[in-house]
Order: structure tokens, then C-alpha cells, then sequence
């Protein structure tokens, strides 16, 4: 993983009326470290939507908890040409850490829309958004390794959101 993505599996708490978990909590300092979490965000998402690329310029790191539905979470850094690819769905709930300096973005999967809910280190300000933006097709995103894997066959090419995952 790229340095600062970080993923904690969420645990719940079944009985027969259904579940509980905790989304999150102060004392894993595994995850948030230093982080102050300050505004948290709730998206829904149609089945097949790409929602990327973006990144934060004033230090802004977010977490994802996808609660119904999956996505395919996509990190990258410029700086190294590491691409991470993370599955999350509400089925299995994990709590991903995003640091926003690198690009980032996901593609709703499956057939069901998705429910995200993601907290952030910054509150956002409409007046000056802390965003850089660059197309979700953008050619220039070649990566030179996808999860560490430099053999993997997207590897040199403009990554392609919608490529089969199978090989």
C-alpha cells in the first residue's frame, strides 16, 4: 500500500434483530493516528458510476465506509507512478484511509446503487475548494505498478476504470 492508506475491518455485532458496529472511534490510533476527523459526508452512487479523479492540496485525508453496495477504490501517486486498487463493500465493512494528497477516486460496482458515508480532516469551503481534479479517463494516469505489482497487465497503459478485474 502506498504510504498512509490504511485499512481497518469494521466488526459487527449480530443478534436477531439485526447488527451494530462501530464506524469509528477516537482511540484507534492504528488508523487516524494525528487525524482529527471534522466533517463527515454521506454519497449515494448509481450502479457503474466512476467518481474520480481528485485530491486535496491543504493536507485534507479521507475515510470511506461503504455501507451497501461495493466500489472499486482507486489510489495514485503521481510522484511514484503506485496505483492502489481497494474493494470495499457493505457486506464486509472496512474503514479506508486515504491520504488526500494522492489522486483518488472509486466505481460504484454491481447492480445496486451505493451508500458511502466518508469523513474528512478539513471542512470543505464552497468558496475555495481544497481540490485539484483531473478526468476519470484521464490518459496521462499510467501506473507503474498496481498494488505493488509491477507484472500486472495494466501496468503502462492509461488505467482503465472499466477493465475486467479477472486476468
Amino acid at each position: 500500500m502506498l504510504a498512509g492508506v490504511r485499512i481497518r475491518p469494521i466488526k459487527r455485532f449480530v443478534d436477531e434483530r439485526g447488527f451494530f458496529c462501530e464506524a469509528m472511534r477516537s482511540d484507534w490510533t492504528d488508523l487516524f493516528a494525528d487525524d482529527t476527523i471534522v466533517q463527515v459526508n454521506h454519497s449515494f452512487t448509481y450502479p457503474h458510476i466512476i467518481r474520480a479523479w481528485h485530491r486535496h492540496i491543504k493536507g485534507q485525508v479521507d475515510y470511506f465506509l461503504v455501507l451497501k453496495g461495493t466500489v472499486k477504490i482507486g489510489v495514485f501517486d503521481d510522484k511514484t507512478g503506485e496505483l492502489d486498487e481497494i474493494v470495499s463493500s457493505g457486506s464486509d465493512l472496512q474503514l479506508v484511509r486515504v491520504p488526500g494528497h494522492y489522486w483518488h477516486g472509486f466505481k460504484a460496482l454491481g447492480d445496486e446503487p451505493t451508500l458511502l458515508v466518508y469523513f474528512t480532516t478539513n471542512l470543505y469551503n464552497p468558496a475555495t475548494p481544497d481540490e485539484a481534479r483531473r478526468d476519470w479517463n484521464d490518459p496521462t494516469l499510467i501506473p507503474q505498478s498496481v498494488n505493488g505489482n509491477k507484472n500486472d497487465t495494466r501496468v503502462g497503459k492509461s488505467w482503465d476504470w472499466n477493465a475486467p478485474p479477472h486476468r
